[in-house]
């Protein structure tokens, strides 16, 4: 918004408003707020939970696994490779040896990042304490709303917006869209080095009927039916993009509604109440939040497994 010329004025008090649950700022914009900048590289809400957790978990998995993996497992790392065990009897089939050995610590990178990411904003604190970011003479309205401002209707040109100080790192669109190029740029890393450039274009626009059971002619003609649904295959491999990024913000960006709203249901009802009603839905969105880690991490195995897998079982015949 500094861009704008517009003179924000922030205040420094925190609101603690809500205890748990989503903020109506936290769901209000698709990308996240910037807090402060280092060096001129501005860091928001959404980066600085992301190295929070990092942090977090880092410790965490020390305190799991002292000293490193053993051979004779203690309890923390009895759990992780059962966690580790169960991915990998799901994946490997899908993409073939080969692949999948490469491949894993990046699909348990997601997995593990997206779970911790989208059971992060179930946490107090999380999406509910901030600040109130307002600005006065406001013209350009559509800017502001845009940006997630909400006017004040007592005082005529002023916006506000509630700005939490931390934010889960996959209500942020730019989080998401990161993940989706990751997994595309990975997409293409193995399919170029297992299946190489010319087996991905014969694989794609290559004619897949046998000649030996139909005419020439008939043959012939199917080149062109191929290439046609090859171009269709080039369309839905780009789309991957869209499709895994808008996927994941939609589900965390809606359940920080659902959220939202839940509480405000239970306002003016006993304090026991509103403690009460949002909790089944606070269990709904924990088995959200982990199909969706699982989901962003299966699909990312079978677009590479496509054509790695397919690829190295008809090397073996």
């Amino acid at each position: 918004m500094k861009d704008m010329g517009k003179p924000l004025k922030f205040s420094a008090v925190l609101l603690f408003a809500q205890c748990i649950g989503a903020s109506p700022a936290a769901a209000a914009s698709v990308k996240g707020e910037c807090l402060f900048d280092i060096c001129g590289f501005p860091v928001t809400n959404s980066m600085l939970t992301t190295w929070i957790f990092a942090f977090v978990v880092i410790a965490l998995f020390r305190l799991l696994i002292p000293g490193g993996a053993k051979l004779s497992p203690g309890w923390g790392q009895q759990i992780l490779e059962g966690i580790i065990d169960g991915l990998r009897s799901i994946f490997e089939p899908l993409m073939g040896k080969k692949a999948f050995a490469e491949a894993f610590p990046l699909l348990l990178g997601f997995f593990a990042y997206i779970l911790i990411m989208n059971w992060s904003g179930l946490l107090p604190g999380v999406g509910s304490v901030g600040e109130m970011q307002s600005a006065k003479n406001v013209t350009e309205t559509a800017a502001y709303v845009s940006e997630g401002f909400r006017a004040v209707d007592s005082s005529p040109g002023v916006y506000e917006k509630f700005v939490p100080f931390l934010r889960p790192a996959n209500t942020d669109l730019n989080t998401t869209l990161a993940l989706a190029v990751l997994s595309f740029g990975a997409w293409i890393y193995f399919v170029v080095k297992y299946v190489g450039v010319g087996g991905f274009i014969k694989e794609t626009f290559g004619n897949k009927a046998d000649r030996r059971e139909i005419a020439l002619p008939i043959y012939l003609s199917l080149f062109l039916v191929f290439f046609a649904v090859g171009c269709i295959d080039i369309v839905s491999i780009i789309m991957r993009l869209l499709s895994l990024s808008f996927r994941l913000f939609g589900n965390n960006f809606g359940g920080e509604v659902l959220l939202e709203n839940m509480h405000e249901l239970a306002i003016g009802l006993p304090r026991w109440a509103s403690w009460v009603i949002p909790i089944p839905f606070y269990l709904l969105e924990m088995l959200i939040g982990l199909i969706q880690a699982f989901l962003f991490s299966l699909l990312t195995a079978v677009y590479i497994g496509l054509l790695t897998g397919q690829h190295e079982r008809e090397e073996n015949k």
